[in-house]
């Protein structure tokens, strides 16, 4: 008789391993197993260490059911976020919920940013779920690593890929609103990025490339934080300073909300005097006078791509990791009032 898939280096196991699978390669009962991965007693430190190789070789995570962490048969998704202050975080997380619900799923919250530890947050995110899909941004390596076999697609990936992942491609959309903005004569851009430690963000470097395709330099000013306020008082320092400048780029909705409120303070008038473009696409772009320009994406479309590669994580269908867990949302260009 064929025994268990084994896996050598750098292969991914093609089905989802069984309690009797891991049995079967460590030698041991079914019931060994169970005291193995639940850290019962009546079995010797070397048979619980050979149990606990031979499920880490075989990607075998036990059953939640099994273990009595939950009521019912409904699975759980877990939703990592990095701050509920901005709404995007909201936004997408009523999108994960829509398409969630609609296929009997579950879904359980954390925010990374707003907890007071974050590790313990995600380790305890994953001990009760089934999947975990969300942002990652510079820690994904550690927290995947704390994830260990739970089936995980990250949201946006900042670095090298080590598990399924829904990319955010916003190349067509920057071109659009580079032309668009080049065509109504913007000759002096700032792109307004992000706080971070050192370098710019990619989405920020990718809006100056596609204004020097265009034979125009555009000028990069950071934020502290990325929040409307921080936006709005790098605006005020940038109106201050008193250099030419006739369009501003934000990198999120969020901050640019805090450009147009920064304008209205300082009686500079959107888009008359300078024009003003956000990122994400968010609903309340559309509450604001003068409605904001974005680039916008489709957040069903990202929960529901990201959803469908947690399931074929978890039943086999798809390995935990390369080209076949991957897919591409794209942002469009939403022109509004403020461009």
């Amino acid at each position: 008789m064929a025994g268990p898939p084994r896996l050598s280096d750098g292969d991914e196991l093609s089905g989802r391993a069984t309690i009797l699978d891991v049995a079967a390669a460590a030698g041991v009962s079914r019931q060994t197993v169970t005291r193995a991965m639940n850290g019962m007693a009546g079995i010797s430190v070397a048979t619980k260490q050979r149990v606990l190789s031979a499920a880490e070789a075989l990607y075998y995570r036990p059953s939640r059911f099994g273990r009595g962490l939950v009521l019912g048969g409904e699975q759980q998704l877990g939703l990592i976020v990095d701050d509920l202050r901005n709404p995007y975080s909201p936004e997408l997380a009523a999108a994960v919920v829509r398409v969630a619900a609609a296929r009997g799923w579950n879904v359980m919250l954390a925010d990374v940013a707003l907890s007071g530890d974050a590790d313990r947050m995600v380790l305890a995110l994953g001990a009760q779920t089934d999947a975990v899909i969300g942002y990652f941004g510079a820690r994904a390596a550690e927290w995947i690593g704390l994830l260990g076999s739970v089936p995980v697609v990250e949201l946006d990936p900042a670095g090298a890929l080590t598990r399924g992942a829904v990319q955010l491609d916003r190349t067509e959309a920057i071109d659009a609103v580079v032309a668009h903005l080049v065509a109504v004569g913007v000759r002096a851009p700032i792109v307004l990025d992000a706080g971070r430690p050192v370098g710019r963000t990619a989405r920020a470097a990718r809006m100056v490339e596609a204004f020097a395709t265009n034979g125009i330099d555009a000028h990069v000013v950071s934020a502290d934080e990325r929040t409307a306020e921080s936006a709005a008082e790098a605006t005020l320092r940038i109106l201050a300073a008193g250099a030419p400048h006739d369009a501003i780029l934000a990198f999120n909705d969020l901050m640019a909300l805090g450009v147009l409120a920064a304008c209205g303070a300082a009686g500079v008038e959107v888009p008359e005097d300078v024009r003003v473009v956000g990122v994400d696409g968010l609903p309340v772009g559309t509450l604001v006078t003068p409605t904001l320009t974005t680039l916008a994406v489709d957040l069903d479309e990202v929960a529901t791509h990201a959803l469908e590669l947690a399931v074929a994580m978890i039943d086999g269908s798809a390995p935990r990791s390369g080209a076949a867990v991957q897919r591409t949302v794209r942002h469009r260009l939403l022109l509004r009032a403020s461009a």
